[in-house]
């Protein structure tokens, strides 16, 4: 009986432990931003660039910053294998190398919980950042994904 127990406990903390990590995330921008402006948002590729920080300014001619979590976080797995296709060792060698010399104006920029990206991303003309859903405010603006939107079937940052 008490095996029974520990087993329907262990299954409900594994589950409880997968749904936490499995977030749906969003690519929110600053409001000045042109980016998204247009019906299909950004492109998987076009983002990816963002990401790596191999775009450094917008078409409007601002700096993009991209803004995330640590790699570390258990939510940017989902990023680092979607987005990057890099382990969280190689993600952070990308953040020192792309910031070098960039002290004005960083190309990407890690905010400590997803209240701090939102306000990063509000804060920075150029910004985006990815945050989970659930904590967009009205400081920023939601941006498609190859012309789907957070919670649509086949967004790139659906968690499941």
């Amino acid at each position: 009986m008490l095996d029974r127990r520990f087993a329907r406990a262990l299954i409900i903390v594994f589950l409880t432990a997968s749904a936490a990590s499995a977030r749906d995330l969003a690519l929110v921008s600053n409001k000045t931003n042109a980016v998204g402006s247009h019906d299909g948002g950004i492109s998987v590729g076009d983002l990816i660039k963002v990401c790596k920080a191999q775009s450094s300014r917008w078409p409007d001619g601002k700096p993009v910053t991209f803004v995330m979590r640590p790699p570390s976080a258990p939510e940017m797995k989902l990023v680092l294998e979607k987005i990057y296709g890099m382990s969280e060792n190689e993600v952070n060698g990308l953040i020192v190398t792309s910031n070098r010399g960039r002290f004005n104006h960083p190309a990407i920029v890690i905010a400590n919980s997803d209240d701090d990206l939102v306000n990063k991303v509000a804060s920075i003309p150029g910004a985006v950042g990815v945050v989970d859903v659930y904590s967009i405010n009205s400081s920023v603006s939601v941006v498609k994904i190859a012309g789907k939107l957070p919670l649509q079937q086949g967004y790139l940052l659906h968690g499941n």
